[in-house]
């Protein structure tokens, strides 16, 4: 701010803060996404080295089994909706816009009102363990043991902490379809989109599609437990197996809604760092739509030992192994990319060749419970633990880490130390491999799911403490991306705009971009632009003079609706008193929403 002698005052530490609290820059959100994600990250691991702690030996006293059914429950709703899911999102936010070529995304007030939500909505989970106790059930909450009859106050947050946190996932899936759809640069055709792009676009009509059968469930338990009504009750003439239909419906598409993300971000890390256009793009994008269709066709395979039936059982089968069809096309295309490329061995491209090989050996073992008999031998044990770590941890989690490692000095200007970086990599998946794959030995040899504790006579001893120092050695990876960090942000900006030499249009601005994100938008004319761009010598152009460029002004009013939003949620869990105060927030946040000036 201008003062009289005409110097320019430090902007004060109020101010700062005020200054993120009503921002609606996309980058902006995009990082506290990134960061809030991270610190619900942290949880979930700590968690995770709790349980881990509890089974590193027979007859485990560190926690009692109460405890334990919280932990592992929390540890599930904590990586899969307050960590994997938004640090998905904090990409989304922060790299849609200026990958398509757009200033923002279409509703940018929407957008800071999804993070706001998303906050409280993790805050009132994770506030469970101290009130009353966290939810206890397993994050599917199968039936009818999340019933008042047999669950306690834990289970009502997980209820409203889901419908909170759905709430703020479908507006921002709204929010960026509408961005992909409508905002993109001249000359950025769909068949031009980065793949990161489409992915991202499949994910946000799965969340759209998805999230309300979620919420729909959600709300039947709830009135079962708290205006005793039997949707899922027995009792009362309800179906148990309802919520499970219900649950995986959604529950199945929300294994592609996390791991999509990944492979987008792959797509984009893997020709970079080959020095080579991607192979097959239009195979890779069609491949991910197939994986968004049938993802809606396989959700009984979940439920193969509650008796469906042997012509259910037959056609969901099918559909589980057809869906692997599409996944091998990524893969091959993948390998076939790096094949012949002068590849260029960076941290970044460490995470995405990882991810290649340990979401396939994740993926075989999900083909291998397509067949209902072997699905019956293994269900509920800790092959299945397996299986999905593999997954969602060298699938999802290295993506994320890849695409960390790739974006950082697009996000900060500063390039993330490759020394620690390596041991980030190498600690992770050292970390990884011998934490979960001897969950393979331990469920073959029938260790079942979710037990606190074990007789020292079944064998299970060894591969439990195998299992458990590799937990510690991926959690000592985690640390060194941490110090990492720390050091980085210690230096001066040294990345320059392209230090990659990437081909993505996010890569023709500065780095990191200015809040405009271009001087002038730019016009496309490849799938490579910035490459199409260096090969015919082409330069950005510069703005014409006297060139207004809109932004829309900071806004307090998406904290006050989210605020709202959370007083309605925070009625069942106190007093109804809580949910009426809620509604008089809610609409004085849409009355000067509504009156806000835009400029």
């Amino acid at each position: 701010m201008a003062t009289a002698a005409g110097t320019i005052a430090a902007p004060t530490t109020e101010s700062v803060v005020w200054s993120w609290i009503t921002t609606v820059d996309h980058k902006r959100i995009g990082a506290l996404y990134g960061v809030t994600a991270f610190i619900f990250f942290l949880i979930g691991g700590v968690e995770a080295l709790l349980i881990r702690t509890q089974l590193a030996v027979p007859n485990g006293t560190v926690i009692d089994a109460q405890l334990y059914n919280q932990l592992f429950t929390m540890h599930a709703l904590t990586m899969i909706f307050l960590a994997i899911m938004p640090l998905g999102a904090a990409f989304f936010n922060y790299m849609v816009p200026l990958m398509i070529g757009a200033r923002d995304v279409a509703f940018p007030r929407l957008n800071a009102l999804s993070y706001w939500i998303f906050l409280f909505g993790g805050l009132v989970l994770t506030s469970s363990f101290f009130f009353g106790g966290a939810p206890d059930t397993g994050w599917f909450a199968y039936q009818p043991i999340s019933s008042s009859q047999f669950a306690g106050s834990g289970m009502d947050f997980y209820v409203i902490g889901l419908m909170i946190l759905g709430i703020s996932s479908l507006a921002a899936a709204l929010n960026f379809a509408v961005t992909i759809i409508n905002l993109r640069a001249p000359g950025m055709t769909m068949m031009r989109l980065p793949v990161f792009i489409w992915m991202t676009f499949i994910v946000m009509f799965l969340l759209i599609l998805a999230l309300p059968v979620l919420t729909v469930a959600l709300i039947q338990m709830l009135f079962d437990r708290q205006f005793t009504t039997s949707f899922f009750l027995p009792d009362g003439g309800g179906d148990p197996i309802l919520w499970q239909h219900l649950f995986w419906v959604f529950g199945h598409p929300e294994v592609y809604i996390l791991i999509l993300p990944a492979m987008g971000v792959v797509s984009e890390v893997l020709p970079t760092f080959s020095r080579k256009p991607l192979f097959g793009y239009a195979a890779i994008v069609f491949a991910g739509i197939a994986i968004g269709f049938l993802g809606w066709a396989v959700w009984s395979h979940h439920m193969f030992t509650t008796g469906l039936g042997a012509v259910q059982q037959a056609v969901f089968s099918a559909s589980t192994m057809a869906i692997g069809i599409p996944t091998g096309i990524k893969v091959f295309n993948w390998l076939a990319t790096m094949w012949g490329g002068s590849i260029r061995f960076t941290t970044a491209m460490y995470f995405a060749i990882a991810f290649v090989a340990m979401f396939t050996i994740g993926g075989i073992s999900g083909v291998m419970h397509a067949s209902p008999p072997v699905d019956q031998q293994q269900q509920d044990t800790y092959f299945i633990v397996a299986h999905i770590h593999y997954v969602l941890v060298g699938g999802a989690l290295f993506g994320v880490f890849s695409g960390l490692y790739y974006w950082w000095p697009k996000m900060t200007g500063r390039l993330l130390g490759e020394t620690l970086g390596k041991w980030n990599f190498w600690l992770m998946f050292a970390g990884l491999n011998i934490a979960f794959f001897p969950m393979h030995f331990l469920g073959v040899s029938g260790m079942p799911r979710r037990i606190y504790t074990y007789d020292p006579n079944l064998g299970w001893d060894f591969w439990n403490l195998v299992a458990t120092v590799g937990a510690f050695i991926l959690a000592l990876g985690v640390l060194f991306f941490i110090i990492n960090v720390f050091k980085t942000q210690q230096r001066e900006p040294d990345a320059g705009d392209n230090p990659w030499d990437a081909p993505t249009l996010e890569w023709a601005t500065t780095s990191p971009p200015p809040e405009h994100d271009f001087d002038v938008i730019p016009e496309v004319h490849s799938r490579e632009p910035v490459w199409y761009m260096r090969d015919h010598n082409m330069t950005t152009p510069d703005p014409e003079p006297g060139t207004h460029i809109h932004l829309p002004p900071p806004s307090y009013y998406p904290i006050i609706i989210a605020f709202g939003v959370l007083l309605l949620g925070l009625g069942p869990l106190s007093h109804l008193a809580v949910t009426a105060l809620g509604v008089p927030v809610i609409i004085y946040g849409i009355w000067g929403w509504t009156l806000e000036p835009t400029e």
